[in-house]
């Protein structure tokens, strides 16, 4: 009997070392993390907060994601140096933001004609799309851990003052448009600008720009275009999904424990479902709204306009391939894996229309 006393209590201390070692792995850690997107923002910004909560709570407040909105404490377009510097230890952020640096990291953000979001994350997670990623920020040089939070639905191809009936309206105006669509649009002879959401409605408003392009009709109608331009034109063939990454620095990420690296994967991913969801639920809604009450005209590419976008596309992509081989070594990675899918996707879902 006095022996079994004395394991048990051997077994309660060794328990107790045990917990002890294990509270001080899981150290407490804060996050001071810039926005690229207004929290006032559906989707892009509004989910941050509950993505915060939630990593949180989950860590018995471990983990507590500290949020700038944007410009408050990093400019949207500096947060990828910030974090790899350490100046912030991370950074909610979109791809298509560096790829004047790195010309491959479009291919992580929204990719002219497709992949749609479920083929997208098929091959960021089962594919070797995340693997890629991550490669490709290490080859450049940026000391980050990048993880997709979100994939957003397709968005709009852009508001005009008036229609455009043919690829002459197109020239020579002064449009707002994102990632790798924005190089098709400068070869349609469109002199193209990048600009953060802030600024777009003064720019349209003042007429530094005749057009813009930003997101789904959800967002579009939050940041009020509809009272400067009103023709709105679908489908967004340069965006048919979005995928938006947390940047944390390396050095911060290498410093946590097992089991918080792999809270926050599993918040990530968990929020991918969130933000997806919430996209598909509110669009219908908005693009009502805006053509009963703010006498929006929801337009329709003609054949002839998405076949020369997507033809100009390929000619961009070639272009962008034989410039970078990292840029070239993911886009062949990727067109083999949607070259293996369109089996499926030919197959197994039904026929779309594809006009109104």
């Amino acid at each position: 009997m006095k022996k079994q006393v004395i394991l048990t209590m051997c077994i309660a201390s060794i328990i107790l070392i045990l917990s002890g070692i294990s509270q001080a792995a899981e150290k407490k850690l804060l996050l001071k993390t810039p926005l690229c997107f207004a929290t006032s923002l559906p989707v892009l910004g509004d989910t941050i907060p509950t993505l915060a909560a939630d990593i949180k709570a989950a860590s018995n407040g471990n983990i507590v994601i500290k949020y700038y909105e944007p410009g408050k404490l990093i400019p949207p377009f500096e947060i990828l140096s910030a974090v790899s510097s350490g100046k912030v230890n991370a950074g909610f952020a979109s791809g298509a933001y560096w790829q004047g640096k790195i010309p491959e990291a479009a291919l992580f953000s929204a990719v002219p004609f497709g992949p749609e979001a479920d083929e997208y994350l098929a091959w960021l997670y089962k594919g070797n799309g995340i693997t890629l990623y991550q490669e490709m920020y290490d080859n450049a040089g940026y000391n980050v851990k990048v993880l997709p939070y979100a994939v957003i639905s397709p968005e709009t191809s852009g508001w005009f003052k008036k229609p455009i009936n043919g690829p002459e309206d197109l020239k020579g105006l002064k449009m707002r448009f994102f990632g790798l669509g924005g190089k098709v649009m400068q070869k349609l002879g469109v002199a193209v600008s990048l600009m953060p959401a802030g600024e777009i409605f003064q720019a349209l408003e003042k007429g530094v720009i005749d057009a813009t392009e930003f997101s789904f009709p959800a967002i579009d109608q939050k940041l009020g275009f509809y009272k400067v331009v009103k023709y709105n034109y679908f489908p967004g063939w340069h965006q048919q999904a979005t995928v938006l990454e947390m940047l944390i620095n390396k050095d911060t990420w290498n410093s946590m424990s097992p089991g918080q690296q792999s809270l926050i994967e599993m918040a990530t991913k968990a929020n991918i479902i969130d933000t997806l969801s919430y996209c598909e639920a509110i669009q219908g809604q908005a693009i009502r709204e805006n053509i009963e009450n703010r006498g929006v005209k929801s337009m329709y590419w003609s054949d002839e306009m998405l076949a020369l976008f997507e033809s100009t596309w390929e000619e961009v992509v070639k272009e962008q391939a034989a410039q970078s081989p990292g840029f070239n070594k993911i886009w062949e990675d990727m067109t083999a894996f949607r070259a293996d899918y369109s089996y499926w996707k030919s197959l197994g879902f039904l026929p779309r229309q594809t006009k109104p």
